[in-house]
């Protein structure tokens, strides 16, 4: 009877083993899956832990497939290489982007896996016009060592990702054209969904996480209906959802504008097919152009299929996904430095009728020219941090505290190496855990940087294991919420830090404003 249940635990064991990982190959090769499209090779990393690169996720967008939802991969023979980076999507000023870019690498912290990890899926910045899943730091693997699996991909930008028309919009099963790019990174989240646990990934535990446009990104499809089963916590980093939409009309508006700018014929579908027809560079080469003459022609919208709403409104009325998420931005972001006139434009925008208020706070009321301080920087910094990420954040933080969903906020001050102060991606280094020495954010950083990393990948990981950031060793980071507004301050020399009410009386005016600034309930559905 003993030696009956050994051996019945012994198959149980290697059963369990096989679901995990089938691969059937020795520690030190190179790993290979079978996944149903074919077998992938990848890499061995040193110190444990294998990567896979350049994986297709979608069939190549080219041709017919151009400006439609991406299908599902074809299956190919025989064994694919997966150890490097495909190409990035195509944009401006970056050599070996093409059409042909749909692919997603990742990152696991054994091999072979022996139990299911957290996955982490990550969605680059960039306004949806530039950005690369290969860049330097975003490599994966320190970030994985914190037994968690890693995920970056490229999808569709600029003119390719986010260009609507009549034409494309009539042909579209759900009645709606443009937001591609958000299509690609739904069907890379389908993918892991289905092919992760393959790799010693969990497909019930998926981060996905973003900064600047990536952490928008991030936002709208938790506030999409498409996204449910699919994302189980989020990371915005610098990249509220309080920015606009615009609506479908005025996007398909632009999109006939620029068929007509190339020449495309007066009829909806024939304009699509000739503009299909079209070499990707030229048509490249003209949204660049389009771009720098006025309006933009590719943005993204409210198209009724994957963005119902304005997502604020989404998360104001409580119909995001109802799952953790940490939420902020660093102290300084984009450094501004605006005419009286642009200033007061800006202003007005942002805070409506409360703009004098705004202005007084600023330092721009009665002929001023701004005011400066020292930590927050120059008005101009000040203001576009506060309406664009900072005040956002927080509003975001009170809609779904009032809702009863998880949140955490922080504020990261620490610069790039060699720099003054911080700005708009010099938190990206950090949790990834590759403090480089050269490049845009390369350093040389100091053991001080080092710990500071050391802390955000842990509490990062930490999130995406349990749904909360803390754990043993780490200063305790408090969940939002709406009366004292407590946020983890990451600092340059006193580590992580409680505070509470970041900058409340600006945010007060500027959340007090966006019942003005955003634009009255479309009154969509939201499927239950």
């Amino acid at each position: 009877m003993a030696l009956k249940t050994k051996l019945l635990n012994t198959a149980l064991s290697i059963a369990l083993l096989s679901s995990v990982a089938p691969v059937a190959r020795a520690a030190d090769t190179d790993p290979i899956v079978q996944l149903t499209g074919g077998q992938l090779k990848g890499r061995l990393i040193a110190g444990g832990g294998a990567t896979f690169k350049g994986v297709p996720y979608a069939q190549p967008p080219l041709g017919d497939l151009r400006w439609r939802d991406p299908e599902p991969v074809k299956a190919w023979t025989g064994v694919r290489d997966a150890g490097a980076y495909g190409p990035p999507c195509t944009q401006r000023n970056r050599p070996g982007s093409q059409e042909d870019c749909l692919h997603l690498n990742l990152w696991t912290p054994e091999w072979p896996p022996k139990a299911p990890k957290p996955v982490m899926l990550w969605l680059f910045g960039g306004s949806n016009v530039t950005g690369a899943a290969s860049e330097g730091y975003l490599d994966g693997a320190s970030l994985s060592r914190r037994d968690v699996t890693v995920v970056t991909i490229d999808f569709r930008l600029g003119v390719f990702g986010f260009f609507a028309h009549p034409g494309l919009t009539a042909e579209s099963p759900h009645h709606s054209s443009g937001n591609y790019g958000f299509l690609d990174q739904l069907a890379a989240l389908t993918w892991v969904r289905d092919n992760i646990a393959k790799f010693g990934g969990d497909p019930g535990n998926v981060t996905l996480f973003g900064q600047s446009s990536g952490a928008m990104s991030t936002a709208f499809l938790v506030a999409s209906p498409l996204s449910k089963g699919l994302i189980h916590r989020a990371i915005q980093q610098s990249g509220p959802p309080v920015r606009q939409f615009e609506t479908r009309a005025e996007t398909e508006r632009k999109g006939v504008k620029f068929a007509a700018s190339m020449k495309a014929p007066a009829g909806a579908a024939d304009a699509i097919k000739y503009l299909r027809s079209l070499p990707g560079p030229e048509v490249q080469k003209a949204f660049v152009a389009a771009k720098t003459q006025g309006p933009e022609v590719a943005i993204t919208e409210i198209d009724g299929y994957v963005i119902l709403n304005y997502s604020a409104l989404v998360y104001q009325e409580g119909h995001d996904l109802p799952i953790p998420m940490i939420i902020g931005n660093n102290a300084r972001e984009q450094a501004r430095n605006f005419e009286p006139e642009a200033m007061k434009r800006w202003i007005k925008g942002n805070f409506g009728s409360l703009a004098p208020k705004a202005e007084e706070f600023y330092g721009w009321a009665n002929g001023g020219t701004g005011n400066n301080d020292p930590f927050f920087g120059p008005s101009g910094t000040q203001i576009t941090t506060d309406t664009r990420q900072r005040c956002p954040a927080i509003a975001q933080g009170i809609w779904r505290s009032s809702h009863g969903r998880a949140t955490y906020e922080y504020q990261f001050d620490p610069p790039i190496a060699g720099e003054p102060y911080t700005r708009h991606s010099a938190e990206i280094p950090f949790v990834f855990g590759n403090l480089l020495p050269s490049g845009s954010l390369g350093g040389p950083f100091t053991a001080a940087d080092k710990k500071i990393s050391e802390d955000v990948q842990q509490y990062w990981t930490n999130f995406a294991k349990a749904g909360n950031p803390n754990g043993k060793g780490l200063p305790a980071w408090p969940k939002f919420d709406a009366t004292t507004r407590p946020y983890l301050e990451f600092t340059l020399h006193d580590g992580p830090v409680v505070r509470e009410n970041l900058r409340r009386n600006i945010c007060d005016l500027y959340i007090e404003a966006l019942k003005e600034t955003i634009p009255a309930n479309t009154a969509a559905a939201y499927p239950e």
